[in-house]
């Protein structure tokens, strides 16, 4: 097979600040544009990769609106990740009314599906997503595919982050191929590995040369509190008079990783959109006396050093940088897909490709 990239015009819906879309670039597929219905999202998509931002609710789109994005090469794919809120164990309140959109997301990306019929599809949402029922009316709206999907642990593919996702991939080209699999095979990453280089910097201090290597403010209780924590400890280790009111009842005592240090020789825990907070989780820097950054945020989720989320001057803000990157598909995940789908055309057009009969397999196996 030639290792040249197939022609793959790719259109990543609810693209937020680039994650897929970067993966899938360094795979060597084309991304030809982003949807996504947040503003803020449209500089970083922007200024880190080739394709223009489309401003758009996902709900709102037709077929007609993406077809002159998507079918520019030789071969076609509609990639995305529906907002994952409804399903996620760590957005638990305040879901009611919301959750109905949200899970409706996901069925309007299976509508366009079926109205476009690209060549390729693949979906990455948390794991939760397979054991409600949406996720069958998705699968009902890839009649003629070929199915694969998995639930993969991010720290297989080289993502110095536990963080476990269900990927889905489908194909019109037939079933060779559609196997992560071969992508586990990354040396394990560490803390240490991904941002043990950067720049030291206190609580509240932001770097002259780097606007989002910046580290929220502690109070005078909280910096107490880190001084006293040791990496992959606990607050159960700290004096008495440090420890919360919350977790001395029953109902706290079951959080331990909270105002927790990370590790420098293990993964991260999984990066949230509150991973700017020291007592949000175990988001303490492992030696310096600080939550992490949010540059050291996003480097654990495998955005490259200098991938761009600020314009020049712009000020920062943790709540809404944190969402963005918290959001974000990893990078490294990313590119695994896209790398198992070029791998697949490649298969496909070398002839390797075997026929499968059309529409979803009565039982799905998982990839592994």
């Amino acid at each position: 097979m030639s290792d040249d990239p197939p022609n793959i015009s790719a259109v990543d819906l609810f693209c937020g600040v680039g994650g897929l879309t970067h993966g899938l670039v360094r795979s060597g597929i084309n991304v030809t544009a982003g949807v996504d219905l947040d503003p803020h999202c449209r500089y970083p998509f922007e200024a880190n990769n080739s394709a223009p931002f489309l401003e758009r609710d996902v709900k709102d789109l037709k077929a007609a609106d993406l077809a002159p994005y998507l079918y520019e090469g030789q071969y076609s794919l509609l990639a995305g990740c529906a907002p994952c809120q409804p399903f996620s164990t760590y957005s638990q309140s305040g879901r009611s009314k919301k959750r109905g959109m949200d899970w409706r997301l996901v069925l309007n990306f299976g509508e366009l599906v079926a109205d476009l019929q690209p060549d390729l599809v693949t979906m990455e949402n948390v794991v939760q997503l397979a054991d409600h029922d949406v996720f069958s009316e998705f699968l009902k709206s890839l009649q003629g595919y070929s199915v694969g999907w998995t639930k993969v642990e991010c720290t297989r593919l080289g993502i110095p982050q536990s963080r476990k996702r269900l990927v889905l991939l489908a194909s019109k080209l037939g079933g060779h191929g559609l196997d992560l699999t071969p992508q586990f095979i990354q040396s394990p990453r560490t803390v240490r590995d991904e941002i043990g280089k950067l720049p030291q910097i206190a609580a509240g201090e932001q770097h002259s040369r780097d606007p989002l290597h910046i580290a929220s403010s502690l109070s005078e209780i909280n910096m107490k509190r880190i001084k006293a924590s040791k990496p992959g400890g606990t607050w159960r280790d700290w004096d008495p008079e440090l420890i919360a009111s919350c977790h001395r009842k029953t109902t706290g005592s079951t959080y331990p990783s909270v105002y927790g240090r990370m590790e420098w020789d293990a993964p991260a825990p999984t990066i949230t959109t509150q991973c700017f907070g020291y007592g949000n989780g175990r988001f303490g820097h492992p030696t310096q006396d600080r939550a992490i950054s949010l540059r050291e945020a996003a480097m654990l989720q495998t955005f490259p050093r200098n991938y761009k989320f600020l314009k020049r001057g712009e000020q920062v803000t943790f709540s809404r940088l944190g969402r963005l990157i918290g959001n974000a598909v990893p990078v490294r995940l990313g590119e695994a897909i896209g790398q198992c789908l070029s791998d697949h055309v490649r298969a496909h057009e070398s002839g390797e490709a075997r026929e499968l009969e059309s529409g979803i397999p009565e039982q799905l196996g998982r990839l592994f």
